[in-house]
């Protein structure tokens, strides 16, 4: 039986101790957060609750700690966790520098420990298909790729700090993260790139942006926006093979061919677990986790994607820089 220490018990937190009780062979023993809403949610599914982590690992022994903390934060508790000798799972995005980054990356490797960032979106059914199809060349080469990631607004974020960049990177490293990460995940890192952002002035960040990547034969562009506007959430895709166009628009999976009937693939979830906030139930979370937790089982100290995630820190913190 892993215990997990959770750190942060806020919207995604709450998605993780939800997604950790449907699974096996582990429980959240111990929840990290200061703040009274924390505390009142740890207390009501009975869990002890600590003001800060070094609390919380002098009072109890666990063996993972979970971080899912604001991310200016993700720095210093993920260094305190591996300090203390414990396999680490983070949300995205690990840190907002890419200095952080290599420092945490290099005291895992220092201590032996396993490092792992949740990027879920690799786990969806449709990104393990578009996967699929690259690595196994059924339809050719990839030649153009298109990805959107469009939202209103997020207004629930509380406290202020998702609006505030040197707190959460922006819109690059909260919205855009996702697709950028799978497509280095697909294609690696881009020989270069070009970033085009706008939006109402006087906000102190840009609203909507769009990036083109480039590979030696292959563009991929990129779109990603919180409009001023009761705009429904969008996360679709498009890649034109050699021998298809293959589309993800966001509920069906589709490749159409140059000859024959387009083909339909099944992306629906295996099964869907409560998220324990205003998500609908899914399994991707679930599959996240459960994966992470088997490798750190196995005693398998790799670092997880290191190398694709220092790219993918690297990109951001320099879009960011060059954005007001």
């Amino acid at each position: 039986m892993l215990k997990i220490g959770l750190v942060g018990l806020g919207g995604i937190g709450q998605v993780h101790l939800s997604t950790y009780q449907h699974l096996e062979d582990c429980e959240v023993t111990a929840i990290c957060d200061p703040s009274e809403a924390g505390r009142e949610r740890a207390k009501a599914k009975g869990i002890p609750c600590y003001g800060d982590l070094p609390s919380l690992l002098e009072a109890r022994a666990v063996d993972v700690v979970d971080v899912c903390v604001p991310s200016f934060l993700h720095r210093d508790r993920v260094m305190e966790a591996l300090a203390h000798g414990l396999p680490v799972i983070c949300e995205k995005p690990l840190a907002l520098s890419g200095a952080h980054v290599r420092e945490m990356y290099a005291l895992a490797e220092k201590k032996g420990l396993p490092l792992f960032v949740g990027h879920v979106l690799q786990f969806y059914p449709a990104s393990k298909a578009l996967h699929a199809m690259v690595e196994d060349g059924r339809f050719g080469r990839a030649l153009d790729a298109v990805f959107l990631r469009l939202s209103a607004c997020p207004k629930w974020a509380g406290g202020g700090w998702l609006f505030d960049k040197a707190k959460s990177g922006l819109l690059p490293f909260d919205l855009h993260i996702h697709d950028l990460d799978l497509i280095i995940s697909l294609f690696g890192k881009p020989e270069r790139y070009e970033v085009f952002s706008g939006g109402r002035e006087g906000l102190g960040y840009r609203e909507q942006y769009r990036f083109v990547y480039q590979y030696k034969d292959l563009n991929v562009c990129a779109e990603a926006a919180w409009y001023k506007a009761e705009f429904p959430f969008t996360a679709a895709w498009r890649v034109y093979f050699e021998k298809a166009v293959v589309i993800y628009d966001g509920n069906k999976l589709t490749a159409y061919k140059d000859e024959g009937p387009p083909e339909e693939f099944d992306i629906e979830e295996k099964f869907k677990i409560p998220t324990g906030i205003n998500l609908p139930p899914t399994g991707v979370f679930y599959e996240e986790l459960s994966f992470f937790l088997d490798r750190i089982r196995a005693g398998d100290k790799t670092l997880y994607r290191r190398d694709e995630i220092i790219a993918l820190i690297d990109i951001l913190e320099n879009i960011a820089q060059e954005s007001p």
